[in-house]
């Protein structure tokens, strides 16, 4: 009996939320699109279209599936640990090819990244805009000539960096 009472009393309050979410529902004439700027929704879009970059529409982004470890050395000793993740931006149906060519464009970015290390970009203040607009143009460029130009850019999604 002990192990009853809780189960039921998960089982009535589940059914109670469940039921009051279905009679708390407003109908789908009573919805009204507020926007919280006060400007009409349809001007937002338009302003929205007028500012996208011309040809930024037949693109598309890749996330690459692992993140890449990257050792920090400094005196022949491993100080630190720096994990980052990518994406890939490409065109429009580029993205099987992309695939096909990860562990190609993995070690090119990895090596990129290792050169990088090797060079002091992941000491101090790593995430130091200029530090990281030299990495990601450096990953760009590699990234482009390994993929057959299918690669139009790189982003750092995640990065962090662990003191050993």
């Amino acid at each position: 009996m002990k192990k009853l009472l809780p189960i039921l009393l998960i089982m009535i309050g589940i059914g109670s939320g469940i039921g009051a979410g279905l009679y708390l529902r407003p109908d789908s004439e009573e919805l009204v699109t507020e926007n919280p700027c006060g400007t009409d929704p349809s001007l937002h879009a338009a302003e929205k279209t007028a500012a996208r970059e011309p040809g930024t529409s037949n693109r598309e982004y890749v996330k690459l599936t692992n993140q890449f470890v990257v050792p920090v050395v400094q005196n022949e000793v491993v100080t630190s640990l720096v994990l980052i993740s990518l994406s890939l931006e490409v065109g429009t149906g580029d993205r099987e090819a992309i695939f096909a060519r990860e562990p190609k464009l993995r070690d090119a970015l990895l090596q990129v990244m290792f050169d990088h290390a090797n060079a002091g970009g992941f000491r101090g203040a790593f995430t130091n805009s200029s530090k990281l607009d030299v990495l990601r143009d450096t990953l760009s460029d590699v990234a482009h000539n390994v993929s057959d130009k299918r690669v139009s850019g790189v982003l750092i999604t995640d990065i962090a960096r662990q003191d050993v």
